[in-house]
Parts: structure tokens; C-alpha cells; sequence
């Protein structure tokens, strides 16, 4: 079994870590990024939509539609910070959310986890919500989502993975995906 012998924070970043880490066997180091685990919300409304939220990422230089999400914030617990992304991303609150699972984020570079929720029907916050700016809440009905997939609308790897997680913890036909 391949084991650490020592790691080093190599660079410093607000959102991340480069830490190179000495593995046994191996003359040059193996460099991960540390990030914070974060969190996604599989949420519908009464009407059966799914909540997605389209928004400009840099990283991809494009807008995307994707999952409500956010980092875990330091002492805060995952579900806590779902339901505070679901509130701040789309003005909508899940009195009860369900762990789907945890999922590792990309094993061969990222340490970080994304906990996978579900929110089977939010609510409005109120009239006092005020959006986060650049973030727009897009609804979708369930049965048009496979759609978006297949036609690379929706194409978050882990955003998608966490529908799977919905799949198989409620049953084929969760998303509906033949009309």
C-alpha cells in the first residue's frame, strides 16, 4: 500500500492550497489542491421544477446552469451551508433536506468532498429576499432535465453525478427522463 511520507503547503491562496506530498517510492513530489468541501442541492418546487441557477464562471469562461452550491464555511455544518446557498442562490428554503451521499471531487488532484442534497420542495424566503448579484434562479420542469444533459446545457460532471445520486437512492425514473 502506497503511503504518504509528508506533505508540504507549497502556495497559499483565498481559495486554495498547494500542497506537495512526498509519496513512498517516489523521487519528485505529488502536488493536490486543498479546497473546502462544498455543497449542492437537487431542489424542486411545488410544481414539480427543478431549481437550477445560471451564472458567468470565469474559470470556463462561460455562463452555466448548474445545482444551488457553495462552500462549506469553516464550523458550519454541510446542510447548513445547502440550505444557506439554496437561500442566498435562489431566494428558496428546504425545511427538510436529505443527504445523497458525499463524492470525492477529483481524486487525482482536489482532497475535497461535495455533499450531495435534496430538497424535494422549497419555499419562497419572502418579499425581502434581495438576489445575489450575477446568480439567476432558472426552473425547469423534472422531465425536461435529461434534455439539458444530453444537450450539454447542463454539464457540471459533479452537479450531474449528484441527479445520479437521486436516481439510484429514489429509483429509476426519479428524473423522468422519457417524456
Amino acid at each position: 500500500m502506497t503511503q504518504i511520507m509528508d506533505q508540504k503547503v507549497e502556495f497559499v491562496t483565498p481559495w486554495f492550497q498547494l500542497v506537495s506530498k512526498h509519496v513512498a517510492g517516489e523521487s519528485a513530489p505529488y502536488y493536490a489542491l486543498r479546497v473546502q468541501d462544498y455543497v449542492c442541492v437537487v431542489a424542486f418546487t411545488d410544481q414539480d421544477e427543478l431549481v437550477l441557477v445560471r451564472q458567468y464562471r470565469p474559470a470556463v469562461e462561460r455562463h452555466t446552469l448548474e445545482l444551488p452550491s457553495g462552500h462549506v464555511e469553516p464550523n458550519e455544518a454541510p446542510a447548513v451551508s445547502a440550505r444557506r446557498e439554496l437561500a442566498e442562490e435562489c431566494g428558496l428554503d428546504a425545511l427538510r433536506l436529505e443527504l445523497l451521499g458525499t463524492l470525492i471531487s477529483d481524486s487525482g488532484r482536489n482532497e475535497n468532498k461535495i455533499w450531495c442534497y435534496l430538497a424535494a420542495k422549497v419555499s419562497p424566503l419572502g418579499a425581502d429576499y434581495v438576489p445575489e448579484p450575477g446568480v439567476e434562479r432558472i426552473l425547469v420542469p423534472r422531465v425536461k432535465l435529461a434534455e439539458l444533459i444530453a444537450k450539454a446545457e447542463f454539464d457540471h460532471a459533479l452537479h450531474v453525478a449528484a441527479l445520479m445520486l437521486a436516481e439510484v437512492k429514489h429509483g429509476p425514473g426519479f428524473f423522468a427522463l422519457k417524456d
